[in-house]
Parts: structure tokens; sequence; C-alpha cells
């Protein structure tokens, strides 16, 4: 307060760290609009006002030789948020909101990183359709978790067909084995079971035949298009690739956790609390 007209002003910084103090609250303190109002005996207007004013800005890292897991994860039906993240550096290097996963969208946060001075070495994907050609110049690897998960889809964790069965054992194996092993593996499978496969069933109403046992066939397609990426981090032991997207699946379900805890934000703010925890 002027002591010579009476004036009172509150100085920005002073502001900007009570805003500060409360978004650390409000986000990683999992404290409510309700409870902060009540602590600093303001208004639930008031509250809201500063958390709406506070700027999240982006923590930096500093440029490198990275491995990345790429993966992209729904927060709503409306849109989702791809992530690149490096699991030696235990950071997220960057992200980008978008309403559907597509190549296209990794291809922007390739370019993105690059852009800031990364250089990918390897990447570690979830098998998606068309993600593999966003990495076309560099190692890339299959996430066992999610190879298994896609077997489990279509054959289920429990398979009546004896030809089911063994092929699921196959998948499990995956995580002890190697390229040559779960080749040899399928080989000898498909040996046994090649005309089974081409197993066909007539159609009285449409006419047609199709094959009896499609999601069978599926299975054993997807595992066969997907090895050659299952093992590339045995192929390059020096760049330590991780076979499975572990680390970024964690951050996924810590996001979701905290973004739980505050249900009916609005989209700005949804989206101020993901750059904040995405930096942290």
């Amino acid at each position: 307060m002027c002591n010579d007209c009476g004036r009172q002003f509150l100085t920005k910084r002073r502001k900007q760290n009570l805003q500060k103090v409360l978004w650390k609250k409000y986000v990683w303190e999992r404290q409510t609009v309700k409870q902060l109002a009540t602590r600093y005996g303001k208004s639930e207007r008031w509250i809201r006002q500063q958390l709406d004013e506070f700027p999240v800005k982006k923590k930096s890292v500093r440029p490198c030789d990275v491995v990345i897991v790429a993966d992209m994860t729904f927060v709503k039906r409306t849109f989702g948020v791809c992530v690149f993240r490096s699991p030696h550096l235990k950071k997220n290097l960057d992200w980008k909101m978008a309403l559907t996963e597509t190549a296209n969208v990794y291809h922007e946060l390739r370019w993105q990183i690059e852009r800031q001075g990364f250089e990918i070495q390897a990447a570690v994907i979830d098998g998606r359709p068309g993600i593999i050609d966003v990495f076309w110049d560099v190692p890339v690897q299959m996430c066992h978790f999610h190879q298994i998960a896609i077997m489990t889809r279509y054959l289920t964790a429990r398979p009546k067909l004896t030809a089911g069965q063994m092929l699921r054992h196959i998948a499990l194996m995956i995580p002890q084995s190697n390229e040559d092993g779960i080749n040899r593996l399928l080989a000898d499978w498909y040996k046994q079971w090649h005309n089974f496969l081409k197993e066909k069933t007539y159609n009285p109403i449409t006419r047609r035949w199709f094959y009896t046992h499609k999601r069978l066939r599926s299975a054993y397609r997807s595992i066969c298009r997907n090895l050659p990426t299952l093992y590339a981090y045995q192929k390059y032991p020096e760049l330590k690739i991780p076979n499975t997207t572990n680390s970024l699946d964690g951050t996924f379900s810590h996001l979701k956790d905290m973004l739980r805890i505050h249900r009916g934000l609005n989209k700005r703010k949804k989206l101020k609390m993901i750059d904040e925890i995405l930096s942290k």
C-alpha cells in the first residue's frame, strides 16, 4: 500500500507464484476447487480463474540420440494423445493431440522431435498398420505384449480347437525365444495344420464359399507378418531396445488416473493438465 495515496496493489510475481502453487496443488496434490477455495478463503470462481490463467509450458529435454517408444491413447472418445517417450531417459520427448490414430500423426510428431535435434536410433511400436512405415529407416521393435494380445483377440484366452491351442502356446513363448526358434515352431505348426486352414464352408444364402477357420488364419498371418520386428532388440543389443511399450503404458495409466480425479473438465483445461503431467 502506498503511504502517500493509500493505493493498494499486488506485484505480478506474487500473483504468478500463487497461481503456480494453486495449480500444483490442483494437479499433483489432487485438491479440488472447493478445497482450495476453503483453504485460501477465496470463492470457487476466483480459484477457477487463477487455474485458467496459469500458463503451462512444456519442459524441454536436451537433444541427443534416443530409442523411442511410440504409442497413442484416448483420454476421451473425441480425442487422444500420441506420445514419443525415451525409456532410457525416462522422459516424454514430445506429444500431439489428435482425433484419430493415423500414420500422419506419427509422421508429424517424428518431424517435431527431429526438428528439436533428436536423432531416432530405434522405435518400439504396438503394431498398428501403417505405423512401421513411419520408422522405415531405423530398427523397429514390435511390442511383445501387444502381439500376444492380438493373438488372444483372435484365438481367445482358451481356444477350443487343438490348432488354436498350439498356436497360442507358440505366441506365449515369444518373450523367452528368438526369431529362429519361433520360425521353426511356426513352420512345424503350419506343416501339421495347413490342410485344416484351407477348409471351406458353403453359405447356401449367399451361394459363396468362405474359410471355416478365419480367425485362426488371421492369428497365424499376424504373427508371421510381425515376426521380423519381434526380435529387433536381439539384433541390435548395443541400442538396448526394450521389447515392450510398458514404459509408455505406465505413463498412460498414470495420466488417466490423474485426469479421472477432476471429472467434468472442459477440453481446454484438460489439455493443460495433459501437458503438465506429461512434462513431469
